[in-house]
């Protein structure tokens, strides 16, 4: 098995595993393509898919499978020196540092609450219960629930702050 892998790697000459099928189903693509480009027609995901009678997204997907990795760490520009890499185009809202910071902050302040607090948090904006529908299942009044769940967001913004 382990000689096989060394084979295919080898044969293959691609740091990823793709299967046969999206590899065998690249290289029509590539030949379609060839053919189109021969007739001097307009060479699109469509025309490929179109004349291949597949989906756009499987001719995307396999053309994305069969293409060489990029290192993050690429230069895509390089002048006098200002060398700007690949990953320094990439941006995610959602999972930059800052956010990295403040959930962790969050769960250390949310950690560091009592259990009946947490409890009545967790009901209140994660299963969007109401503070009747709330008390009813913790047993107790409202009013209490009103009181916990604005001390408990006050201790967090203190934490956090």
């Amino acid at each position: 098995m382990i000689l096989g892998e060394i084979k295919r790697y080898l044969r293959d000459g691609n740091s990823l595993r793709v299967s046969r099928s999206i590899r065998d189903t690249a290289y029509q693509i590539l030949k379609v393509r060839e053919k189109l480009e021969e007739a001097d027609e307009d060479v699109t995901y469509d025309a490929i898919a179109a004349e291949m009678n597949i989906a756009v997204s499987e001719v995307a997907y396999a053309l994305d499978a069969i293409s060489d990795p990029v290192s993050l760490y690429d230069p895509v520009y390089n002048k006098s020196g200002d060398t700007l890499l690949l990953m320094d185009q990439i941006f995610d809202a959602k999972n930059n540092d800052e956010v990295w910071t403040e959930k962790a902050a969050l769960y250390e302040a949310i950690a560091k609450l009592e259990n009946r607090e947490k409890r009545i948090l967790f009901l209140r904006y994660f299963e969007g219960k109401t503070q009747t529908e709330i008390s009813s299942e913790v047993g107790i009044s409202q009013a209490q629930v009103s009181r916990l769940e604005k001390t408990a967001l006050k201790q967090i913004k203190a934490c956090i702050s």
